[in-house]
């Protein structure tokens, strides 16, 4: 039995892990300041005895002896994070040096999740992991964008200066039960509109892409990850040829949609409904095309996405239809 640690672990990824890794036998803290998670998402794991939730701010240190830590707390919605920008990019640098600085004195291995925003508006598709990325620094995007750039600089420099066994996985669009109703984000948008026959909001002509991958391939691939032995995984990723000795791995579906054609799937899922598409101003520094490059993942872990869209839809609906 492991002790783990999940920051974040309130929210609608954290939920997950939290239930997989006590379904695993472990003995799970989760940490989580509720400005985006919610209890609800965890109320059915408050009776396992090998579960515990503490109500902290990452930002702030903490203490605490743990084997593994998973660090996923920061708004990942353009609506939340852009609410309070000045909170979003604390919470991603200080959030991670108190991870980074817990793991370094008690000597945790972590998992640190970044995301496909550090490659902003990519010229170059798909997007592989040594893809630098087109990102505007001063942008209404890039509170979160930029504390995700600088957060995964700050794991690399601990990893190099003091040796701590950091992994980072960059997380492609991901859905599924726990997302928040209101997030703002565009599967979860779609969603509710259509529940409520409400236009399908699309913001430009529709034709920029996604790709969408379930919330159980994602946790999937995280254990994947961190189970790997440092020194092999070291190895492994010298033979496919990646010229760093920090492990960064691309997460995501490659399977790509336009948002339209998403729209038109979440429509005619859902019985009786009546919604139009509507179209609006494309919102600033919005991505035009966005796709993973998994080769890495694949190669190395044996991992990719097995759930189509069409699957995970109709869980996510079923989901969200408690909303209606």
């Amino acid at each position: 039995m492991k002790k783990i640690l999940i920051t974040g672990g309130a929210g609608f990824l954290g939920s997950h892990l939290s239930k997989r890794m006590l379904e695993e036998g472990n003995e799970v803290t989760a940490m989580d300041n509720l400005f985006t998670g919610n209890k609800s998402n965890i109320y059915d794991l408050l009776a396992d005895p090998k579960f515990s939730f503490i109500l902290h701010d990452v930002t702030q240190p903490f203490w605490g002896q743990f084997d593994e830590i998973y660090n996923l707390a920061c708004p990942a919605s353009p609506i939340h994070y852009q609410k309070n920008p000045v909170e979003t990019i604390r919470t991603s640098f200080l959030g991670i040096m108190n991870v980074l600085e817990l793991a370094l004195k008690t000597k945790a291995k972590v998992i640190h999740t970044s995301t496909s925003e550090i490659y902003g508006d990519p010229l170059e598709h798909p997007q592989n992991e040594k893809y630098w990325g087109n990102v505007n620094t001063i942008g209404i995007r890039s509170c979160y964008d930029e504390g995700k750039r600088c957060a995964e600089t700050l794991c690399a420099d601990y990893a190099r200066e003091y040796g701590v066994d950091v992994r980072m996985l960059r997380i492609f669009n991901t859905y599924g039960p726990n997302m928040h109703p209101k997030d703002g984000r565009v599967i979860s948008n779609f969603i509710m509109q259509a529940l409520h026959n409400k236009d399908i909001t699309i913001y430009g002509d529709g034709s920029q892409t996604r790709s969408f991958q379930y919330v159980e391939d994602l946790v999937n691939a995280i254990r994947l990850i961190m189970d790997y032995d440092k020194k092999e995984l070291k190895k492994k990723l010298d033979d496919y040829g990646w010229d760093s000795d920090i492990p960064v791995f691309n997460v995501g579906n490659p399977d790509e949609f336009t948002i339209r054609e998403l729209a038109e799937k979440v429509v005619k899922m859902i019985p009786d409904c009546t919604s139009k598409v509507s179209y609006e101003n494309l919102p600033s520094d919005d991505p035009k095309r966005r796709r993973p490059d998994i080769s890495m993942a694949k190669e190395i872990l044996g991992w990719e996405p097995k759930i189509k869209l069409d699957q995970g839809l109709v869980n996510t609906i079923e989901y969200f239809s408690k909303f209606k």
